[in-house]
């Protein structure tokens, strides 16, 4: 879509709200694959290779976490909040024009 149309329908900001929020829960997964492998390692070098990618993955699901709250994309600590945003992103969602 053209920048300057996004600009004007506010798709700019849900567009990045979209993409942060895809790596947020792409991390939120490879830190449950992680803690599972880790628990099913057979050996403690495997293991300790592991832990450093689960400890890596939670550290950048922190740092994208502060991210989209300093953003006012995420709102983890108030569920009203949320749920408004979720509400008034569905709300632009459904509003785009079909192409």
């Amino acid at each position: 879509m053209n920048t300057i149309v996004e600009y004007f329908t506010g798709l700019n900001k849900m567009t990045d709200q979209v993409v942060a929020m895809d790596m947020l829960m792409s991390a939120k997964s490879g830190i449950k694959m992680y803690a599972i492998a880790a628990t099913e390692s057979a050996t403690p070098e495997v293991k300790q290779v592991l832990r450093r990618h689960l400890d890596e993955s939670i550290e950048s699901h922190e740092r994208m976490s502060a991210y989209m709250i300093s953003r006012g994309l995420y709102h983890p600590y108030n569920m009203n909040e949320q749920i408004q945003l979720d509400m008034q992103n569905a709300q632009t969602a459904l509003n785009i024009p079909a192409t």
